[in-house]
């Protein structure tokens, strides 16, 4: 488990005296606020941590990246004010009042090494791949070279969501679970054959990610619905937004906000319609 904690320090006077000038301005608001959760919202929520308290310096936001499935439990379980999760809610998490904020959209990239001749795949052929029916790259018009299936560790809302979306739900033959965007990343750039699936916002050089059904991965695909690995970044709480506390309220208003949104398109994520 991972944990950061984002705290903004007002050295001196001028300090914030520069907050200020800058447009930032200051806040009455103080106390904290406790998130966990998706491993893969974890840039958008450092983002958003760091500008948040730089308006509310009174405020000290502290974020523990434990996976989707572990963040929900700790909102039912009442140690954090905000749940993340990379996937919609399931009935039994919603059954302990939990409710699903979507504050914004992400698609799911798939992924090989920098290597592999095979850039578009079928999203049947996806399935036949991690379902171990596919099993060489040859199969798919590629080199002769064996097929290494990387995924996310149970309980990740990555893995939960693409495999719901590509119906292969609990049928995985996965050669290596990692458990993180970052590990499944790191792990397809460095073995030849290769293949995972990782949040689209961080995808780099180092892999390519592959078209399923001919469409590319991309905000313009997802937004007219063509590129179907995508799912909703969630901040659940218990209770609806107007029931929580001034700290939790302002920081969905942030999130909201102008400069919110700017951060969200920032990081690579899309603005939910």
């Amino acid at each position: 488990m991972r944990k950061k904690t984002l705290a903004v320090i007002a050295a001196s006077c001028l300090m914030a005296a520069s907050f200020t000038a800058c447009g930032l301005g200051s806040s009455d608001i103080e106390g904290n606020l406790t998130l966990a959760g998706s491993t893969s919202m974890e840039k958008y929520c450092e983002a958003l941590s760091e500008s948040f308290m730089a308006e509310n310096p009174g405020v000290i936001v502290t974020v523990e990246y434990t996976g989707s499935g572990a963040g929900l439990e700790s909102l039912n379980a009442g140690s954090v004010d905000i749940g993340n999760a990379s996937r919609a809610l399931k009935d039994e998490e919603k059954s302990g009042g939990a409710v699903e904020n979507i504050v914004a959209l992400d698609g799911i990239a798939v992924i090989t090494d920098k290597d592999n001749s095979v850039d578009d795949v079928t999203s049947e052929d996806l399935a036949k791949i991690y379902k171990g029916e596919i099993t060489n790259w040859s199969q798919l018009g590629g080199s002769n070279q064996p097929i290494v299936v990387i995924g996310r560790e149970a309980g990740s809302g990555t893995r939960d969501a693409f495999e719901e979306l590509v119906e292969v739900t609990d049928s995985c033959k996965y050669a290596q679970e990692l458990d993180s965007t970052g590990a499944v990343l790191a792990k397809v750039a460095s073995t030849p054959g290769a293949i995972g699936y990782v949040s689209l916002d961080v995808v780099d050089d180092s892999v390519i990610a592959v078209k399923i059904n001919g469409v590319e991965a991309s905000e313009e695909q997802i937004l007219e619905g063509n590129y179907i690995l995508q799912r909703p970044f969630v901040m659940a709480t218990i209770g609806e937004i107007s029931e929580q506390n001034d700290v939790v309220k302002a920081w969905f208003d942030y999130i909201s906000s102008d400069a919110g949104q700017e951060i969200t398109k920032k990081v690579g994520l899309i603005i939910p319609q």
